[in-house]
């Protein structure tokens, strides 16, 4: 179990009735250390300008106290980068934010006191970033005001990303795996569903060839997470794809965790290889029954390899715990 999902335990966190616990914050927090660079690039393109990424550093996890709530917390992602501007190293901290706390941002500013308390001689600034990844699309307090009417005494403001307020039309043009990772997480209708799944699945293809396998799978399974998929929709829409491209009819299906666990991925090898009458119909028919452990197991060594934990590769791929430690075991 996470740092994240212990901190959400002992909290006793309210989760929206009916909506069950995904493992989203472990593979966020992947996703955040394999692309930090793109996705400031993404949603702070002013403050990376000003940073100089080759000197990027995640830092061990560092344990925090909240003397006065009594509560212990790991800060799963900060890392040290080089400030052109000051021509000096800071602190960045990001935590990513799953859930409805009213109290968030007074334990954002617990957070960056002990940080400033710690290392305000090795670091000249450390600044703070929430992720907001809520299903409502509300307007998150960032900041921490306190004051007599005479004189302002603390203002403190994070700054954050509030993914349902992204408006997703705006990122499907976008080379960046960020934006594809979390392109569900952005607002979009009911009955958009169709034409976002669409649009991911274009920028997947995309970036086919200029990801390896590892960073491809780390991106889909983190997408995966917050599709809605429906087997028989995705297979519409592949088709659909096939026919508008195709030349990449074979490599979508090479690229997609979902669609391996419904076959998809061995049915349409076999499908071409053996050139049945139906094509794609058949050859998903066949890898049903066929090709699920090996699309799977392949997905799962990807994500193995990436260093994701055990328990989410299990969650995402649909493998069990044992299945992915004897893969683990074999890489």
């Amino acid at each position: 179990m996470s740092a994240y999902e212990l901190a959400v335990r002992e909290k006793k966190a309210k989760w929206p009735e009916g909506r069950p616990f995904t493992p989203h914050d472990e593979a966020f927090k992947k996703l955040l250390q394999t692309f930090f660079a793109e996705f400031i690039e993404l949603f702070f393109p002013e403050l990376d300008k000003l940073l100089d990424h080759r000197h990027t550093r995640f830092l061990m996890q560092e344990l925090l106290v909240d003397i006065v709530g009594e509560e212990k917390r790991t800060l799963d992602l900060l890392l040290e980068t080089r400030y052109l501007e000051l021509d000096a190293y800071i602190l960045i901290h990001i935590e990513p934010q799953s859930y409805q706390e009213n109290d968030f941002h007074e334990r954002m500013f617990i957070y960056f006191s002990r940080l400033f308390e710690r290392h305000r001689k090795e670091y000249k600034l450390i600044i703070p970033i929430a992720v907001f990844t809520t299903d409502e699309a509300k307007e998150e307090k960032n900041t921490l005001v306190m004051s007599t009417p005479q004189q302002p005494i603390l203002r403190f403001e994070f700054m954050k990303v509030e993914l349902r307020k992204k408006l997703w039309r705006q990122f499907i043009d976008s080379a960046n795996p960020v934006a594809a990772a979390l392109l569900a997480k952005m607002g979009y209708t009911k009955g958009e569903e169709r034409e976002i799944r669409l649009a991911y699945l274009r920028m997947i293809l995309r970036l086919q060839g200029r990801l390896d396998d590892a960073r491809m799978a780390l991106i889909m399974s983190v997408a995966d997470l917050y599709f809605n998929t429906d087997p028989e929709e995705d297979k519409r829409l592949l088709e659909e794809l096939k026919e508008q491209n195709p030349e990449v009819g074979e490599s979508i299906m090479e690229l997609m965790p979902a669609w391996s666990r419904l076959g998809y991925e061995e049915g349409l090898k076999e499908g071409l290889q053996k050139g049945l009458g139906k094509g794609i119909e058949q050859g998903i028919e066949k890898g049903i029954e066929q090709g699920i452990a090996v699309g799977m197991e392949k997905a799962a060594l990807n994500m193995l390899r990436e260093g994701m934990e055990t328990s989410l590769v299990a969650k995402v791929t649909g493998l069990t715990e044992e299945q992915v430690a004897r893969l683990k075991k074999q890489s």
